[in-house]
């Protein structure tokens, strides 16, 4: 599978992947998930909006991103925000972290991307005994006129139509957003699925964040350059100067317990 290259819109993908529900990690203290005092790994952290969260829960952990351009983003973010979060380079199939070390493994808007038969591996190696795989999906919904328009103005670049990113592209079936095949996938490999649920939420943007939104998508990431800023100036001409864009978004989640 294709790679997706989010380096190379770093800048965008900082500034406007901040979106993490409020109450996400509410819900998961509700399910008995304690992040203080816990070693975590966040696996595909990018620019550490995640991370960051957990840190904030005196979490004892580290990101791990394949990117150096979102990894510099994250570094960055660690000065302005006064957070001292080591990130490291490394990809989920070979993260480069030491055996049976974490108790818990996160992965946000990342699973698709991976390698999952070498990615579970690798999650099974790190973790301890009995450890905890947390895989987070988010994005916003269609049903909005701004984000209908998007989507018409991105249709006329990508070739090919806009196909879900990632593997989500080969599942015949999804369950809120999460492709069918996983779940057997996990159980398979030793991932006891202990809960699935889904927060429901909305972000509001100005026109210009919506726009750099966008830019962050992987759509527009597989672009040439040239052709991305033709698609975006289409969309700011085309997009009314509201002011402000209130976007319904879905974060799912799945808690998987290592029981082998």
């Amino acid at each position: 599978m294709r790679q997706t290259d989010f380096g190379q819109v770093a800048n965008s993908y900082a500034r406007s992947r901040e979106d993490i529900p409020v109450t996400l990690m509410d819900s998961l203290l509700l399910r008995n998930i304690f992040f203080a005092g816990k070693k975590v790994a966040d696996i595909g952290a990018g620019t550490g909006g995640l991370t960051r969260k957990i840190a904030m829960r005196k979490a004892d952990l580290v990101g791990v991103d394949p990117s150096l351009a979102l990894l510099e983003q994250a570094k960055a973010f660690n000065q302005t925000k006064n957070f001292t979060i080591p990130f490291l380079h490394g990809t989920a199939e070979a993260t480069g972290l030491g055996d049976s070390q974490y108790d818990v493994v996160t992965v946000m808007r990342a699973w698709h991307w991976f390698d999952r038969e070498k990615a579970m591996l690798e999650v099974k190696r790190i973790l301890k005994r009995g450890g905890t795989l947390i895989v987070i999906d988010s994005g916003f919904l269609s049903d909005m006129a701004a984000v209908e328009k998007t989507f018409e103005v991105l249709a006329k670049y990508v070739a090919g139509g806009l196909k879900p990113a990632g593997s989500k592209a080969e599942s015949k079936q999804r369950i809120n957003g999460f492709p069918v095949e996983w779940f057997a996938e996990w159980q398979k490999n030793g991932f006891e699925l202990r809960d699935f649920y889904k927060l429901n939420y909305t972000v509001s943007f100005t026109k210009e964040e919506w726009i750099q939104r966008v830019e962050s998508i992987s759509w527009l990431a597989d672009l040439e350059e040239t052709v991305q800023n033709q698609a975006l100036a289409e969309l700011v001409d085309l997009l009314p100067d509201e002011e402000r864009y209130v976007i319904p978004h879905e974060c799912n989640v799945c808690i998987l317990r290592v029981v082998e």
